[in-house]
């Protein structure tokens, strides 16, 4: 097939350090192109891929900082995924929303994957507006709110097999990795370990609106020894950084769409302790490769079960479920069922 992959700009592809939906759409371009695919992948210059690569922007927005206007370089991109429309079977996007309006026009069948949260009013009337627009969500969950809306498939995100592999360590400390803000529950995470008895290791990026949060709440709670901020980490730390993990703590507060960091402790054989909150239940088999808990006091007593669970066994779990193959061969099965769909006929706006 000839696929047209269309990205945040915000981060490269992959992005350097911190970036989700990033590293998702380079997974699954990757995988697509050495099935066979014909894949272009509209991204920063600065990404890095064996698909075609079209840049509209020649950095991550990220990382420039002469930037003001984020949107003229997501407008440049989104006209030339127009403009090259008809060279693909299907254009999948994850942008979210902006390119609804402009692809809604033209008759190669779009999708979208929504990365993020749809609880939220002004997603349920923007989805109104176009009810026949293709919608992958990342997690069943993350749909709930939308039961009206035109969901396709749920396809789980899926990490390359070999990526991240346990590493031959003795796991001597619990970790939370990702994102320092209220809704990930890092200042939870060090009431756990305290209840415990065992040292926390942080491996977390700070972004601009969390400076507050950070420096007033989670700074004093840093000690170096009981609670250790290692601050953000590169995808070739992580498997050093989870396999020494006991487990990974995840007590968000809030519907969480799906959260890699769960699938990145599984591939490294680290069970994983999270609140039941959003994806959780889909994500964590409970008992196996960790333990779906509700407040502070149930994580802390549970890890000192953990110990019970088999590592090979996490491991596997996130073969059997989690791989890139896996998510492409999902997207595959929805990219087909679009194209042999007739096109829909070009809207004309009154």
């Amino acid at each position: 097939m000839k696929i047209a992959q269309v990205a945040p700009l915000a981060e490269s592809v992959p992005p350097r350090l911190y970036g989700g939906t990033e590293r998702i759409v380079s997974y699954l371009t990757e995988e697509l192109v050495a099935m066979g695919h014909e894949v272009t992948l509209f991204a920063t210059g600065d990404s890095r891929t064996s698909a075609q690569l079209v840049a509209p922007w020649p950095r991550a927005l990220r990382s420039d900082p002469g930037l003001r206007d984020t949107s003229v370089p997501h407008i440049l991109m989104l006209e030339e995924v127009y403009r090259r429309g008809g060279e693909f079977d299907v254009i999948h996007c994850h942008l979210d929303y902006c390119h609804f309006s402009l692809l809604n026009r033209q008759s190669t069948p779009f999708l979208t994957t929504l990365h993020g949260r749809l609880d939220l009013p002004e997603v349920a009337a923007f989805l109104d507006a176009f009810p026949d627009a293709p919608l992958v969500s990342i997690s069943n969950s993350q749909r709930a709110s939308l039961p009206h809306a035109n969901f396709v498939s749920t396809v789980y995100h899926g990490l390359p097999v070999d990526l991240l592999q346990p590493k031959s360590v003795t796991p001597t400390y619990l970790a939370f990795l990702g994102r320092i803000s209220p809704d990930k529950g890092p200042e939870r995470a060090i009431r756990i370990a305290r209840q415990t008895g065992m040292p926390l290791k942080i491996a977390a990026k700070v972004d601009q609106e969390d400076r507050d949060y950070f420096s007033k709440v989670i700074q004093p709670m840093i000690d170096g020894r009981t609670v250790i901020m290692q601050g953000e980490i590169s995808e070739a730390q992580k498997a050093e950084f989870l396999s020494g993990a006991v487990a990974l703590l995840m007590p968000i507060d809030w519907p969480e769409p799906f959260g890699v960091v769960m699938i990145e402790a599984m591939a490294c054989g680290t069970p994983v302790v999270a609140f039941n909150r959003g994806s959780v239940p889909e994500i964590v088999d409970h008992g196996v490769t960790g333990f779906v808990v509700e407040d502070e006091t149930e994580a802390a007593a549970t890890i000192s079960k953990v110990h019970t669970m088999s590592r090979e066994m996490v491991r596997s779990h996130f073969q059997s479920r989690f791989t890139a193959r896996r998510m492409a061969l999902d997207y595959l099965d929805v990219y087909r069922d679009l194209a042999v769909r007739s096109p829909p006929k070009l809207r004309v706006v009154q």
